[in-house]
């Protein structure tokens, strides 16, 4: 009976058929034949690397800059450092503020650019009004002389109407876009699995509790989220546009003030000794999750997005955690499903027969083995989260307007159809990584899938 006490139970499965197999390396083996899902995961990690190296590809401050005999780095400087320059003799000669300063007037004496020297807020007063990426652009040099633009300076895919760089855009929007897509199914993961998992597991039967303790956990449960999201939503949409940090300190907060009241009206139950009250019943955790499924589904999740995007503060990080509270419906049914496959396997039973809780059973022991066709809804996912910020940008509708997204240049092309460069280069680019991730999340469904082993 020692098979009984294993963990995993298809990786027992498949050494009883191969002492050598490892179901790793037969996904990754069956990735690789898929051609285009490799080529997708390798323009993935080009997109993180641009994503990741973004201040440093797109740039109006130089990587390296010599200037009065100092040798300063703006690119690696912070926005708000200022620098106080002294000539050779030790005299005062200007003061730089990294923020404000046009680096391109200075006369410097050695200088390295990023290879797209703008920032994708900058604004070149010299090719407003839509400088096509093959038209005439102008330069003014460190004498103050209007030029023919230099070819390093060349808006390359040219510029919107107040002369921001739309490539600098792209570059920029590359870390928007992915930051979205993963943060945003971060948080849909989160509660889809955790929902799915115990819906799955426990059913409608499994789980029981006193009546009275039962009663007081959903009231207080709905209390909780009353008063920790609802009273201080305008509190939680105000620290995240102050700041990432800020946010989060205000969201364990919420969170805290959730679990606080849960936990105080569970004691309180303990309070009450009748006995009726104290019998215990089945808590129909499946119904519960199943029908919450039933009613977000119902919904229009861009409706319902646009909807709660119009009462809160206009924050990136707010929209991200709208995607990601409307988005976890999906990979909870799967996770469902896989639960109800799995709960009746003999490594589960074996698990509830040691004794074992429900909760390392569910979580050291059955959701390990069900997580593959759920990796695969989390790509699907990514690629849907990222198509609805665009959306949501393109809309003007929930991401501030500073903040430069695909979308955005999208909604700036719309004002004018005739710089079809801010449509189809964003549009491009949109395309291509919606693309990526479909991609890779086929190929890695048909990777993940045991049956389709040869």
């Amino acid at each position: 009976m020692q098979w009984l006490t294993q963990e995993f139970h298809i990786n027992r499965i498949m050494q009883n058929t191969n002492e050598n197999f490892s179901f790793k390396k037969y996904a990754w083996t069956q990735f690789k034949k898929n051609k285009i899902a490799l080529v997708s995961l390798y323009l993935l990690f080009a997109l993180i690397l641009i994503a990741l190296f973004a201040p440093y590809i797109a740039n109006d401050r130089p990587l390296y800059a010599k200037y009065e005999g100092n040798t300063l780095y703006p690119a690696f400087a912070s926005d708000t450092r200022t620098d106080s320059i002294y000539n050779a003799k030790g005299d005062f000669v200007q003061v730089l503020q990294y923020d404000i300063t046009d680096w391109r007037e200075l006369d410097l004496t050695s200088v390295v650019w990023t290879p797209i020297p703008y920032s994708p807020g900058s604004m070149d007063r010299y090719n407003r009004d839509y400088a096509a990426p093959s038209g005439k652009q102008r330069f003014k040099n460190s004498t103050g002389e209007i030029i023919e633009i230099p070819s390093k300076f060349r808006h390359k895919l040219g510029t919107d109407g107040i002369g921001r760089d739309l490539a600098s855009g792209l570059i920029h929007g590359t870390r928007i876009s992915l930051m979205v897509g993963l943060v945003s199914m971060g948080i849909a993961s989160l509660i889809g699995i955790i929902l799915g998992a115990l819906a799955g597991f426990f059913g409608d039967t499994k789980l029981k509790m006193p009546r009275i303790k039962y009663h007081f956990t959903l009231f207080g449960v709905f209390m909780g989220l009353f008063y920790g999201f609802g009273q201080r939503k305008y509190v939680l949409s105000q620290a995240f546009s102050e700041g990432i940090g800020d946010g989060i300190i205000a969201m364990v907060i919420s969170i805290g003030v959730v679990i606080g009241i849960t936990i105080l009206f569970r004691i309180l139950s303990k309070a009450i000794k009748v006995e009726w009250l104290n019998k215990e019943v089945s808590v129909p955790m499946d119904t519960f999750v199943s029908r919450g499924i039933e009613l977000l589904n119902s919904i229009p999740r861009i409706l319902l997005i646009i909807t709660i995007t119009a009462v809160v503060e206009r924050s990136i990080w707010i929209v991200m955690i709208i995607i990601g509270v409307t988005g976890w419906t999906g990979i909870a049914r799967f996770t469902r499903a896989e639960f109800l496959r799995i709960r009746s396997l003999e490594f589960v039973q074996a698990a509830e027969s040691l004794g074992y809780s429900s909760i390392r059973t569910i979580f050291k022991h059955a959701l390990p083995n069900s997580l593959a066709p759920v990796f695969v809804s989390i790509a699907f996912g990514i690629a849907s989260a990222i198509l609805i910020e665009s959306s949501l940008s393109f809309l003007g509708i929930g991401v501030p307007t500073d903040i430069v997204t695909w979308g955005s240049l999208l909604n700036l092309g719309r004002q004018n159809l005739e710089a079809w460069w801010l449509i189809i280069y964003p549009g491009i680019a949109i395309f291509i990584t919606i693309t990526i991730y479909n991609m890779i999340a086929e190929a890695s469904r048909d990777a993940l899938d045991p049956r389709l082993k040869s």
